[in-house]
Protein backbone atom coordinates (compact mmCIF):
# COMPACT_ATOMS: atom_id res chain seq x y z
CA UNK A 1 0.00 0.00 0.00
CA UNK A 2 3.00 2.46 0.69
CA UNK A 3 4.35 1.94 -2.91
CA UNK A 4 1.02 2.51 -4.37
CA UNK A 5 0.45 5.88 -2.52
CA UNK A 6 4.12 6.73 -3.86
CA UNK A 7 3.76 5.48 -6.95
CA UNK A 8 0.41 7.59 -7.29
CA UNK A 9 1.97 10.21 -5.97
CA UNK A 10 4.89 10.24 -8.76
CA UNK A 11 2.09 9.77 -11.40
CA UNK A 12 0.02 12.81 -10.27
CA UNK A 13 3.44 15.10 -9.97
CA UNK A 14 4.34 14.24 -13.67
CA UNK A 15 1.08 14.70 -14.81
CA UNK A 16 0.86 18.11 -13.94
CA UNK A 17 3.67 18.78 -15.29
CA UNK A 18 2.69 18.31 -18.62
CA UNK A 19 3.08 21.37 -21.59
CA UNK A 20 -1.13 22.41 -22.53
CA UNK A 21 0.80 23.97 -25.56
CA UNK A 22 1.85 22.55 -28.62
CA UNK A 23 5.71 21.98 -29.34
CA UNK A 24 7.22 22.53 -32.64
CA UNK A 25 10.61 21.22 -33.14
CA UNK A 26 12.25 23.78 -35.84
CA UNK A 27 15.49 21.99 -36.63
CA UNK A 28 17.79 19.77 -35.38
CA UNK A 29 20.49 20.07 -38.02
CA UNK A 30 24.42 21.83 -37.77
CA UNK A 31 23.36 21.60 -33.88
CA UNK A 32 21.79 24.99 -33.74
CA UNK A 33 21.45 27.19 -30.36
CA UNK A 34 21.35 30.56 -29.18
CA UNK A 35 18.00 31.36 -31.29
CA UNK A 36 16.85 34.95 -32.01
CA UNK A 37 12.91 35.11 -33.75
CA UNK A 38 11.59 37.80 -34.74
CA UNK A 39 7.66 38.42 -36.16
CA UNK A 40 6.49 40.34 -39.38
CA UNK A 41 3.31 42.52 -37.86
CA UNK A 42 2.28 43.22 -41.55
CA UNK A 43 2.23 39.54 -42.15
CA UNK A 44 1.45 37.98 -38.63
CA UNK A 45 1.71 34.45 -40.13
CA UNK A 46 5.60 34.52 -40.91
CA UNK A 47 7.98 34.15 -38.61
CA UNK A 48 11.83 34.13 -38.93
CA UNK A 49 14.46 32.85 -36.81
CA UNK A 50 18.02 32.88 -36.91
CA UNK A 51 20.46 30.66 -34.72
CA UNK A 52 24.25 30.23 -34.33
CA UNK A 53 26.57 29.51 -36.46
CA UNK A 54 24.60 30.52 -39.58
CA UNK A 55 21.28 28.84 -39.92
CA UNK A 56 18.17 30.54 -40.34
CA UNK A 57 14.67 29.28 -40.18
CA UNK A 58 11.23 31.06 -42.10
CA UNK A 59 7.60 29.84 -41.26
CA UNK A 60 4.82 31.17 -43.19
CA UNK A 61 2.01 29.33 -40.79
CA UNK A 62 2.84 31.11 -37.23
CA UNK A 63 5.18 28.35 -36.48
CA UNK A 64 3.85 25.16 -37.09
CA UNK A 65 6.11 23.67 -39.98
CA UNK A 66 9.39 25.38 -41.26
CA UNK A 67 12.16 25.62 -43.41
CA UNK A 68 15.83 26.03 -43.05
CA UNK A 69 18.64 27.47 -45.05
CA UNK A 70 22.60 28.86 -44.12
CA UNK A 71 23.17 32.78 -44.22
CA UNK A 72 26.47 33.46 -46.16
CA UNK A 73 28.33 36.09 -46.33
CA UNK A 74 32.32 37.31 -47.72
CA UNK A 75 32.50 38.54 -44.09
CA UNK A 76 32.01 35.35 -42.45
CA UNK A 77 28.91 34.54 -40.20
CA UNK A 78 30.25 33.64 -36.82
CA UNK A 79 27.08 33.30 -34.55
CA UNK A 80 25.34 35.61 -31.83
CA UNK A 81 22.19 36.01 -33.76
CA UNK A 82 20.15 38.30 -33.40
CA UNK A 83 16.90 39.40 -36.08
CA UNK A 84 14.78 42.21 -36.47
CA UNK A 85 12.07 43.67 -39.09
CA UNK A 86 11.17 47.12 -39.79
CA UNK A 87 7.68 48.21 -40.95
CA UNK A 88 8.16 47.79 -44.42
CA UNK A 89 8.93 44.23 -43.73
CA UNK A 90 12.55 44.15 -44.50
CA UNK A 91 14.10 41.85 -42.58
CA UNK A 92 18.01 42.38 -40.91
CA UNK A 93 20.15 39.54 -39.37
CA UNK A 94 22.85 40.80 -37.64
CA UNK A 95 25.71 38.29 -36.69
CA UNK A 96 29.78 37.77 -35.78
CA UNK A 97 32.04 38.08 -38.58
CA UNK A 98 35.01 35.77 -39.27
CA UNK A 99 36.83 37.18 -42.50
CA UNK A 100 39.85 35.19 -42.86
CA UNK A 101 40.26 36.09 -46.26
CA UNK A 102 40.68 39.29 -45.54
CA UNK A 103 43.29 38.96 -42.50
CA UNK A 104 45.49 35.56 -43.56
CA UNK A 105 46.69 35.54 -39.58
CA UNK A 106 42.71 33.98 -38.79
CA UNK A 107 41.42 37.12 -37.12
CA UNK A 108 38.14 36.94 -36.17
CA UNK A 109 35.34 38.85 -34.41
CA UNK A 110 36.84 42.62 -36.28
CA UNK A 111 33.30 44.01 -36.79
CA UNK A 112 29.47 43.37 -36.87
CA UNK A 113 28.18 42.57 -39.92
CA UNK A 114 24.26 43.44 -40.94
CA UNK A 115 22.91 41.41 -43.63
CA UNK A 116 19.26 42.29 -45.22
CA UNK A 117 16.31 40.91 -47.19
CA UNK A 118 13.82 42.22 -49.05
CA UNK A 119 11.65 39.41 -49.69
CA UNK A 120 10.79 37.59 -46.34
CA UNK A 121 14.10 35.82 -46.13
CA UNK A 122 14.23 34.19 -49.76
CA UNK A 123 17.60 35.75 -50.99
CA UNK A 124 20.02 37.87 -48.80
CA UNK A 125 22.52 41.03 -49.36
CA UNK A 126 26.55 40.34 -48.65
CA UNK A 127 26.18 42.78 -45.68
CA UNK A 128 26.94 46.15 -44.25
CA UNK A 129 29.44 46.17 -40.75
CA UNK A 130 29.73 48.33 -38.29
CA UNK A 131 32.54 49.27 -35.59
CA UNK A 132 35.73 47.76 -38.18
CA UNK A 133 38.52 47.58 -35.96
CA UNK A 134 40.94 44.61 -36.51
CA UNK A 135 42.78 45.12 -32.79
CA UNK A 136 39.51 44.02 -31.16
CA UNK A 137 37.25 41.59 -30.68
CA UNK A 138 33.21 42.98 -31.11
CA UNK A 139 30.78 40.55 -29.45
CA UNK A 140 27.31 39.99 -28.01
CA UNK A 141 25.84 42.70 -30.27
CA UNK A 142 21.99 43.26 -30.29
CA UNK A 143 19.40 45.61 -31.87
CA UNK A 144 16.13 47.42 -32.24
CA UNK A 145 13.96 49.10 -35.25
CA UNK A 146 11.93 52.18 -33.74
CA UNK A 147 8.63 51.76 -35.54
CA UNK A 148 7.97 54.94 -36.51
CA UNK A 149 11.43 56.42 -38.17
CA UNK A 150 12.68 52.70 -39.22
CA UNK A 151 16.44 53.56 -37.99
CA UNK A 152 17.86 50.33 -37.29
CA UNK A 153 19.90 51.04 -33.45
CA UNK A 154 22.53 48.53 -32.03
CA UNK A 155 24.09 47.92 -29.27
CA UNK A 156 27.69 45.57 -28.61
CA UNK A 157 30.47 45.17 -26.27
CA UNK A 158 34.05 45.87 -27.25
CA UNK A 159 36.74 43.64 -26.35
CA UNK A 160 40.38 44.88 -26.24
CA UNK A 161 41.00 41.17 -26.32
CA UNK A 162 38.61 38.98 -25.82
CA UNK A 163 39.11 36.91 -22.92
CA UNK A 164 42.30 38.56 -21.88
CA UNK A 165 43.64 38.59 -18.13
CA UNK A 166 45.81 41.49 -18.72
CA UNK A 167 44.44 44.24 -16.61
CA UNK A 168 45.35 46.61 -19.17
CA UNK A 169 42.27 45.42 -21.50
CA UNK A 170 39.04 46.84 -21.25
CA UNK A 171 35.65 46.41 -22.79
CA UNK A 172 33.01 48.84 -23.47
CA UNK A 173 29.85 49.54 -24.59
CA UNK A 174 29.60 50.61 -28.29
CA UNK A 175 26.35 52.44 -30.21
CA UNK A 176 25.53 53.00 -33.62
CA UNK A 177 22.64 53.59 -35.92
CA UNK A 178 21.45 53.15 -39.54
CA UNK A 179 18.73 55.55 -40.96
CA UNK A 180 18.96 53.86 -44.49
CA UNK A 181 17.37 50.88 -43.98
CA UNK A 182 21.09 48.84 -43.09
CA UNK A 183 22.84 50.52 -45.94
CA UNK A 184 25.45 52.10 -44.07
CA UNK A 185 25.86 52.91 -40.06
CA UNK A 186 27.26 56.28 -38.01
CA UNK A 187 30.26 55.89 -35.81
CA UNK A 188 30.97 53.93 -32.83
CA UNK A 189 30.02 56.11 -29.93
CA UNK A 190 30.82 54.75 -26.48
CA UNK A 191 28.19 54.96 -24.66
CA UNK A 192 29.34 53.18 -21.00
CA UNK A 193 30.77 55.43 -18.16
CA UNK A 194 33.01 52.88 -16.69
CA UNK A 195 34.48 50.24 -18.48
CA UNK A 196 34.99 46.27 -17.76
CA UNK A 197 38.07 44.17 -18.29
CA UNK A 198 38.29 41.77 -21.05
CA UNK A 199 37.81 38.67 -19.21
CA UNK A 200 34.44 37.74 -20.15
CA UNK A 201 33.29 37.44 -16.91
CA UNK A 202 31.25 39.47 -13.91
CA UNK A 203 33.56 42.25 -14.36
CA UNK A 204 32.92 42.45 -18.25
CA UNK A 205 30.58 45.00 -19.81
CA UNK A 206 27.99 42.66 -21.58
CA UNK A 207 24.23 42.24 -22.20
CA UNK A 208 23.69 45.55 -24.06
CA UNK A 209 19.94 44.94 -25.96
CA UNK A 210 18.38 48.28 -26.91
CA UNK A 211 14.78 49.34 -26.59
CA UNK A 212 12.64 51.66 -27.81
CA UNK A 213 10.36 54.35 -25.74
CA UNK A 214 7.38 56.23 -26.90
CA UNK A 215 8.43 59.06 -28.63
CA UNK A 216 11.82 57.48 -30.34
CA UNK A 217 13.49 57.33 -27.14
CA UNK A 218 16.35 55.05 -26.88
CA UNK A 219 17.03 52.94 -23.96
CA UNK A 220 19.55 50.00 -22.72
CA UNK A 221 21.07 48.41 -19.68
CA UNK A 222 23.99 46.13 -19.50
CA UNK A 223 25.54 44.43 -16.37
CA UNK A 224 29.57 44.42 -15.15
CA UNK A 225 31.34 45.28 -11.89
CA UNK A 226 28.75 47.56 -11.09
CA UNK A 227 26.02 45.29 -11.20
CA UNK A 228 23.00 46.43 -14.25
CA UNK A 229 23.09 49.68 -15.43
CA UNK A 230 20.87 51.88 -17.29
CA UNK A 231 21.67 54.59 -19.65
CA UNK A 232 18.92 56.65 -22.58
CA UNK A 233 19.13 59.03 -25.55
CA UNK A 234 16.55 60.96 -26.21
CA UNK A 235 18.03 62.58 -29.53
CA UNK A 236 18.17 59.42 -31.84
CA UNK A 237 21.34 58.29 -30.24
CA UNK A 238 23.61 61.46 -30.67
CA UNK A 239 23.81 62.23 -26.85
CA UNK A 240 23.38 59.81 -23.82
CA UNK A 241 23.48 60.16 -19.94
CA UNK A 242 26.14 61.88 -18.28
CA UNK A 243 26.24 59.48 -15.58
CA UNK A 244 24.73 55.61 -16.12
CA UNK A 245 21.82 55.04 -13.46
CA UNK A 246 22.39 51.43 -11.54
CA UNK A 247 19.08 49.17 -11.69
CA UNK A 248 20.20 46.19 -9.53
CA UNK A 249 23.37 45.47 -8.10
CA UNK A 250 22.86 41.91 -9.18
CA UNK A 251 24.36 39.80 -6.19
CA UNK A 252 26.88 37.18 -7.67
CA UNK A 253 27.57 38.63 -10.87
CA UNK A 254 26.28 38.22 -14.26
CA UNK A 255 28.82 35.23 -15.05
CA UNK A 256 27.57 31.71 -12.78
CA UNK A 257 27.63 27.94 -12.74
CA UNK A 258 24.53 26.45 -13.39
CA UNK A 259 25.00 22.32 -13.31
CA UNK A 260 25.21 20.78 -16.64
CA UNK A 261 26.15 23.44 -18.38
CA UNK A 262 29.19 24.96 -20.03
CA UNK A 263 28.67 28.32 -19.30
CA UNK A 264 25.46 30.21 -18.14
CA UNK A 265 24.67 34.21 -17.81
CA UNK A 266 21.96 36.15 -16.23
CA UNK A 267 22.43 39.29 -18.62
CA UNK A 268 19.41 41.29 -18.39
CA UNK A 269 17.00 41.99 -21.31
CA UNK A 270 15.78 45.55 -22.08
CA UNK A 271 12.40 46.06 -23.41
CA UNK A 272 9.76 49.34 -23.48
CA UNK A 273 5.97 49.78 -23.36
CA UNK A 274 4.98 51.45 -26.07
CA UNK A 275 1.60 50.03 -26.79
CA UNK A 276 -0.65 53.14 -25.72
CA UNK A 277 -2.28 51.08 -22.77
CA UNK A 278 -2.27 51.46 -18.76
CA UNK A 279 1.42 51.00 -18.62
CA UNK A 280 2.87 52.88 -21.41
CA UNK A 281 6.26 54.02 -21.30
CA UNK A 282 7.14 51.56 -18.67
CA UNK A 283 10.48 50.06 -19.09
CA UNK A 284 11.19 46.94 -17.80
CA UNK A 285 14.78 45.16 -17.39
CA UNK A 286 14.81 41.13 -16.69
CA UNK A 287 17.68 39.15 -15.81
CA UNK A 288 18.68 36.05 -13.77
CA UNK A 289 21.36 35.77 -10.39
CA UNK A 290 22.04 33.76 -7.84
CA UNK A 291 21.17 36.28 -4.97
CA UNK A 292 19.91 33.28 -2.94
CA UNK A 293 22.63 31.17 -3.40
CA UNK A 294 24.55 28.94 -5.96
CA UNK A 295 21.69 26.24 -5.85
CA UNK A 296 19.23 28.64 -6.55
CA UNK A 297 19.17 30.76 -9.71
CA UNK A 298 16.06 33.14 -10.04
CA UNK A 299 14.87 35.58 -12.55
CA UNK A 300 13.81 38.88 -11.74
CA UNK A 301 12.64 41.98 -13.63
CA UNK A 302 12.88 45.48 -12.57
CA UNK A 303 10.37 48.27 -14.17
CA UNK A 304 11.15 52.24 -14.40
CA UNK A 305 7.86 54.54 -14.58
CA UNK A 306 9.75 57.82 -14.78
CA UNK A 307 12.10 57.00 -18.00
CA UNK A 308 14.49 54.98 -16.28
CA UNK A 309 15.31 58.07 -13.71
CA UNK A 310 14.36 55.42 -10.66
CA UNK A 311 13.95 51.88 -10.64
CA UNK A 312 11.76 49.69 -8.65
CA UNK A 313 12.86 46.78 -6.29
CA UNK A 314 14.09 43.56 -8.26
CA UNK A 315 10.74 41.37 -8.79
CA UNK A 316 10.84 38.03 -8.48
CA UNK A 317 9.18 35.77 -11.90
CA UNK A 318 9.57 32.35 -11.14
CA UNK A 319 7.02 31.53 -8.77
CA UNK A 320 8.13 28.26 -7.25
CA UNK A 321 9.84 27.00 -3.73
CA UNK A 322 13.26 28.36 -3.38
CA UNK A 323 16.18 25.87 -3.98
CA UNK A 324 15.67 25.37 -7.51
CA UNK A 325 17.91 26.68 -10.60
CA UNK A 326 15.64 29.02 -13.29
CA UNK A 327 17.91 30.29 -15.79
CA UNK A 328 18.52 31.58 -19.32
CA UNK A 329 15.50 33.96 -19.57
CA UNK A 330 14.23 36.19 -22.83
CA UNK A 331 11.41 38.70 -22.75
CA UNK A 332 9.49 40.69 -25.27
CA UNK A 333 6.12 42.93 -24.48
CA UNK A 334 3.21 42.82 -26.66
CA UNK A 335 2.92 46.08 -28.35
CA UNK A 336 -0.74 45.88 -28.74
CA UNK A 337 -1.52 45.35 -24.87
CA UNK A 338 1.22 45.90 -22.80
CA UNK A 339 1.42 42.09 -22.06
CA UNK A 340 4.77 41.03 -20.55
CA UNK A 341 6.40 37.65 -21.69
CA UNK A 342 9.62 35.99 -20.30
CA UNK A 343 10.62 32.54 -21.27
CA UNK A 344 13.31 30.76 -19.06
CA UNK A 345 14.71 26.91 -18.25
CA UNK A 346 13.49 25.74 -15.10
CA UNK A 347 14.40 23.36 -13.07
CA UNK A 348 11.60 23.16 -10.17
CA UNK A 349 9.71 19.87 -11.26
CA UNK A 350 12.93 17.97 -12.06
CA UNK A 351 15.82 15.84 -10.06
CA UNK A 352 19.18 16.27 -11.20
CA UNK A 353 19.63 18.30 -13.99
CA UNK A 354 16.84 17.58 -15.88
CA UNK A 355 15.38 21.03 -17.35
CA UNK A 356 11.93 21.76 -18.63
CA UNK A 357 11.48 25.26 -20.46
CA UNK A 358 8.32 27.87 -18.98
CA UNK A 359 6.89 30.96 -19.72
CA UNK A 360 5.79 33.32 -17.42
CA UNK A 361 3.40 36.26 -18.14
CA UNK A 362 2.19 39.64 -16.76
CA UNK A 363 -0.95 41.38 -17.35
CA UNK A 364 -0.74 44.32 -14.58
CA UNK A 365 2.81 46.17 -15.20
CA UNK A 366 5.10 43.34 -14.14
CA UNK A 367 3.74 43.27 -10.67
CA UNK A 368 2.45 39.56 -11.06
CA UNK A 369 3.39 36.76 -12.77
CA UNK A 370 1.73 33.82 -14.15
CA UNK A 371 4.37 30.27 -14.87
CA UNK A 372 3.30 27.65 -17.16
CA UNK A 373 5.17 24.85 -18.12
CA UNK A 374 5.84 25.26 -22.39
CA UNK A 375 7.93 22.18 -23.10
CA UNK A 376 6.19 18.72 -23.50
CA UNK A 377 9.02 16.68 -22.31
CA UNK A 378 12.46 17.65 -19.71
CA UNK A 379 15.74 17.27 -21.56
CA UNK A 380 19.11 16.80 -20.04
CA UNK A 381 21.96 19.35 -20.85
CA UNK A 382 25.71 18.04 -20.97
CA UNK A 383 28.52 20.41 -20.11
CA UNK A 384 31.02 18.99 -22.82
CA UNK A 385 28.98 21.19 -25.45
CA UNK A 386 28.61 24.48 -25.91
CA UNK A 387 24.81 25.11 -25.39
CA UNK A 388 24.68 28.88 -26.23
CA UNK A 389 24.16 31.59 -24.31
CA UNK A 390 20.37 32.92 -24.64
CA UNK A 391 17.08 31.87 -26.71
CA UNK A 392 14.09 34.29 -27.86
CA UNK A 393 10.76 35.72 -27.65
CA UNK A 394 8.36 37.00 -29.61
CA UNK A 395 4.92 38.22 -28.53
CA UNK A 396 2.17 40.24 -30.95
CA UNK A 397 -1.69 40.69 -30.62
CA UNK A 398 -1.99 37.76 -28.43
CA UNK A 399 0.37 35.58 -30.58
CA UNK A 400 3.49 34.18 -28.24
CA UNK A 401 6.23 32.25 -29.66
CA UNK A 402 8.93 31.37 -27.45
CA UNK A 403 12.24 29.54 -29.06
CA UNK A 404 14.66 27.55 -27.21
CA UNK A 405 17.20 24.98 -27.27
CA UNK A 406 17.12 21.43 -26.37
CA UNK A 407 19.36 18.82 -26.42
CA UNK A 408 18.56 14.86 -26.82
CA UNK A 409 21.24 12.02 -26.58
CA UNK A 410 24.30 14.58 -27.39
CA UNK A 411 22.38 16.22 -30.28
CA UNK A 412 21.12 19.93 -29.93
CA UNK A 413 17.83 20.87 -31.55
CA UNK A 414 16.09 24.41 -31.64
CA UNK A 415 12.01 24.16 -30.69
CA UNK A 416 9.05 26.75 -30.25
CA UNK A 417 5.32 25.95 -28.72
CA UNK A 418 2.36 27.21 -30.14
CA UNK A 419 1.03 29.76 -27.81
CA UNK A 420 -2.21 31.95 -28.66
CA UNK A 421 -3.35 34.18 -25.85
CA UNK A 422 -5.45 36.23 -28.39
CA UNK A 423 -8.57 34.10 -27.49
CA UNK A 424 -7.66 34.89 -23.92
CA UNK A 425 -8.42 39.06 -24.65
CA UNK A 426 -11.03 39.67 -22.38
CA UNK A 427 -11.85 35.84 -21.10
CA UNK A 428 -10.01 36.16 -17.74
CA UNK A 429 -11.61 39.15 -16.63
CA UNK A 430 -13.89 38.84 -13.58
CA UNK A 431 -17.18 38.11 -14.96
CA UNK A 432 -16.58 36.21 -18.12
CA UNK A 433 -18.10 33.39 -18.73
CA UNK A 434 -15.47 31.43 -20.67
CA UNK A 435 -11.97 30.37 -19.70
CA UNK A 436 -9.45 27.64 -20.75
CA UNK A 437 -10.30 27.35 -24.32
CA UNK A 438 -8.04 25.03 -26.07
CA UNK A 439 -8.19 22.55 -29.38
CA UNK A 440 -6.35 20.01 -30.21
CA UNK A 441 -4.68 17.97 -31.54
CA UNK A 442 -3.19 21.17 -34.10
CA UNK A 443 -2.39 20.55 -36.21
CA UNK A 444 -5.40 18.22 -36.90
CA UNK A 445 -5.91 15.32 -39.64
CA UNK A 446 -9.94 15.00 -39.08
CA UNK A 447 -10.79 14.46 -35.34
CA UNK A 448 -11.09 17.65 -33.37
CA UNK A 449 -11.42 18.06 -29.25
CA UNK A 450 -12.62 21.33 -27.87
CA UNK A 451 -12.00 21.81 -24.04
CA UNK A 452 -12.77 25.16 -22.12
CA UNK A 453 -14.28 25.94 -18.63
CA UNK A 454 -17.99 27.81 -18.07
CA UNK A 455 -18.56 29.81 -14.85
CA UNK A 456 -22.39 29.52 -15.44
CA UNK A 457 -25.11 28.15 -17.80
CA UNK A 458 -24.54 29.53 -21.08
CA UNK A 459 -26.10 29.40 -24.71
CA UNK A 460 -22.92 28.53 -27.36
CA UNK A 461 -22.68 28.01 -31.05
CA UNK A 462 -19.58 26.94 -33.16
CA UNK A 463 -18.16 27.81 -36.57
CA UNK A 464 -15.30 26.88 -38.05
CA UNK A 465 -13.58 29.89 -40.71
CA UNK A 466 -11.59 29.48 -43.29
CA UNK A 467 -8.72 31.81 -44.17
CA UNK A 468 -10.85 33.40 -46.52
CA UNK A 469 -13.57 34.43 -44.24
CA UNK A 470 -15.87 31.42 -45.23
CA UNK A 471 -18.05 30.26 -42.55
CA UNK A 472 -19.30 26.55 -41.42
CA UNK A 473 -21.67 26.41 -38.94
CA UNK A 474 -20.27 23.17 -36.88
CA UNK A 475 -23.10 23.47 -33.91
CA UNK A 476 -26.11 25.16 -33.74
CA UNK A 477 -26.46 27.40 -30.72
CA UNK A 478 -27.23 25.40 -27.30
CA UNK A 479 -27.65 25.25 -23.48
CA UNK A 480 -24.00 24.23 -22.01
CA UNK A 481 -24.20 23.64 -18.35
CA UNK A 482 -21.76 25.44 -16.15
CA UNK A 483 -18.42 23.45 -15.39
CA UNK A 484 -15.78 21.53 -17.82
CA UNK A 485 -16.64 21.14 -21.58
CA UNK A 486 -15.58 18.90 -24.01
CA UNK A 487 -16.88 18.82 -27.47
CA UNK A 488 -15.43 16.30 -30.22
CA UNK A 489 -16.16 17.38 -34.07
CA UNK A 490 -15.53 15.13 -36.90
CA UNK A 491 -13.90 17.61 -39.34
CA UNK A 492 -13.95 14.76 -42.11
CA UNK A 493 -17.63 15.59 -42.51
CA UNK A 494 -16.76 18.35 -44.47
CA UNK A 495 -15.61 19.96 -47.38
CA UNK A 496 -12.17 20.91 -46.24
CA UNK A 497 -9.01 21.66 -47.86
CA UNK A 498 -5.91 21.70 -46.09
CA UNK A 499 -4.77 24.78 -44.45
CA UNK A 500 -5.09 27.64 -41.98
CA UNK A 501 -8.76 27.58 -40.26
CA UNK A 502 -10.20 29.53 -36.99
CA UNK A 503 -12.76 27.66 -34.68
CA UNK A 504 -14.76 29.77 -32.66
CA UNK A 505 -17.53 29.67 -29.86
CA UNK A 506 -19.68 32.46 -30.26
CA UNK A 507 -21.14 33.71 -27.21
CA UNK A 508 -24.22 36.36 -27.50
CA UNK A 509 -22.16 39.51 -29.02
CA UNK A 510 -18.92 37.40 -27.88
CA UNK A 511 -16.69 35.10 -30.69
CA UNK A 512 -13.42 33.25 -28.66
CA UNK A 513 -11.38 32.21 -31.68
CA UNK A 514 -8.45 29.40 -32.01
CA UNK A 515 -6.14 28.69 -35.24
CA UNK A 516 -6.47 25.01 -36.22
CA UNK A 517 -4.09 23.81 -38.86
CA UNK A 518 -5.54 21.16 -40.69
CA UNK A 519 -3.41 18.75 -42.72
Amino acid sequence: MKYFFFGLLFFLFTQSATSQYQNVMISNVFSPNEPSIIMDINQQDLLFVGASLNSYFISVDTGITWTQAQLISDLGVYGDPVVVVDSESKFYYLHLSNPYEFYPDGDTLDRIVCQRSLNNGASWSNGSFFGLDPSKDNTRENAVVDPVSDNIYATWTQFDSYGSANPLDSSHILFVKSEDAGLTWSEPIRIDQYGGNSSDSDSTLKGAVPAIGPNGEIYVSWAGPNGIVFDRSLDEGSSWLNEDVLVDSMPGGWDFTVPGLDRCNGLPVTKCDISGGPNNGTIYINWADQRNGEGDTDIWVSKSTDGGETWSEAIRVNDDAPGKHQFLSWMDVDQTNGHIYTIFYDRRNQLGNNTDVYLARSTDGGENFTNILISDTSFLPSDSIVFGDYNGLVAYDGIIRPVWSRMENGEQSIWTALIDFSIWNGIEEEGNTISAFNCFPNPVKDRLTLTFQLKKEATLGIDLMDSSGRSIKIKEAEVYLQGDQSITIDLSKYDLKSGLFFIAIQMDNKRFTQKVILE
